[in-house]
């Protein structure tokens, strides 16, 4: 039997997150349950034992795809071959670490399916956030900085919990860290954006795969390089098939 496609295909990049992915998944099935969707899990050549803990839940969760990386090749790659991979229309982002709630995913899913085609991309916004000082302090002034160098309407491009459109997402241009600018690029391609508070809680397994310092060395380069994206950016305005 053929299965119908997804509306909804939720993306989850997964690195060393042995102990957080397994119940990840189960809460995203819950908060999902009696809807068209897949989860598409992507395992980006973890060392412990990611994979086979999502691998040994797919009989239990028909919903779940899990996919892996040979190489380690980082979260926005991740999230591509996830995308890549996705049948839905409607993409759902969510942080492998399980601090981003799957209970909100479905507002921001649905909230994108109720919106005009020019919004692309519903953005969560962590009203809680539930990290070290040091780290909220650091993305206070990050967003800070970036808002006013690439003029977006983001205040957390750092929540790992978005919506966006498929077909949208694609059109991008794809560079390392490019989950960080989905708003920008989103605008320079000449769509909008829209943003919901969402929940966040405190790491319950691991440790985090960034560091303040090494997030502000990327972090330069990438805000250069986006700039030249948008100055190079030229829009044709509506196009007519004649």
């Amino acid at each position: 039997m053929i299965e119908p496609t997804p509306d909804i295909s939720v993306v989850v990049p997964v690195h060393d997150e042995e102990g957080a992915a397994g119940p990840l998944a189960r809460e995203i099935a819950a908060a999902f349950a009696g809807r068209a969707y897949e989860m598409v899990f992507v395992d980006d050549a973890s060392r412990d034992g990611t994979l086979a803990e999502l691998r040994a839940l797919t009989a239990e969760l028909p919903a779940l795809r899990v996919l892996g990386h040979a190489a380690n090749a980082g979260q926005s790659r991740a999230v591509r071959t996830g995308v890549l991979a996705a049948r839905g229309a409607i993409i759902v982002t969510l942080d492998g670490d399980g601090q981003n709630p799957p209970a909100d995913a479905p507002r921001l899913a649905d909230l994108l399916a109720a919106a005009p085609p020019e919004v692309a991309l519903v953005g969560g916004v962590r009203a809680r956030r539930r990290d070290s000082g040091a780290k909220r302090w650091a993305s206070l002034w990050a967003n800070r900085i970036r808002k006013r160098l690439l003029r977006d309407d983001a205040d957390d491009t750092g929540c790992g919990l978005k919506a966006f459109r498929r077909e949208v997402f694609l059109r991008l241009p794809y560079f390392d860290h490019m989950h960080r600018y989905l708003p920008a690029l989103m605008i320079r391609e000449g769509y909008q954006n829209r943003y919901l508070d969402v929940d966040h809680r405190h790491r319950q397994t691991g440790r985090s795969k960034y560091t303040n310092w090494g997030r502000l060395v990327a972090s330069l380069s990438d805000l250069i390089g986006v700039m030249w994206l948008r100055s190079r950016a030229r829009r044709p305005g509506p196009v007519v098939e004649f």
